[in-house]
């Protein structure tokens, strides 16, 4: 006599939890990348059909630790610095000068050199090391 069954085994996989574990795992990943990179933002940017070269010249000014002024590796001196500079910025729309500072002098020489670049008008960034 041949007995069957009148519900038949079907293999299910439960599922039910697998949504909180990647719900977590999303929020773990999302905080783990704002911590290693905070001052990132990413952005998705337009598309154009045409680009437009900027003309930014990248001018450094150097002081080391004796006091001597080297504008892109060129010796300058101090009492010529601002007109160095403002021969240099001429017919440039945003100057900007890269400011390499030795860490040995005060801040009273940067902020020398600084007001020399706010009496020009020209954007200051100094540059560090890691």
């Amino acid at each position: 006599m041949k007995l069957r069954r009148k519900n038949k085994f079907a293999a299910e996989v439960a599922t039910s939890s697998l949504n909180d574990i990647m719900f977590f795992l999303l929020l773990f990943f999302l905080i783990i990348s704002t911590v290693a990179n905070p001052n990132v933002i990413k952005l998705m940017l337009p598309k154009a059909s045409s680009s437009q070269q900027l003309s930014k010249k990248q001018v450094t000014l150097s002081v080391d630790d004796k006091k001597q002024y080297f504008i892109d590796k060129k010796p300058v001196d101090a009492a010529s610095l601002e007109t160095e500079l403002k021969t240099i910025m001429a017919g440039i729309a945003e100057p900007t000068v890269v400011v390499r500072f030795d860490k040995s002098l005060t801040v009273q020489d940067l902020v020398d050199v600084l007001q020399t670049g706010a009496k020009l008008n020209i954007k200051m960034v100094m540059a560090t090391s890691k």
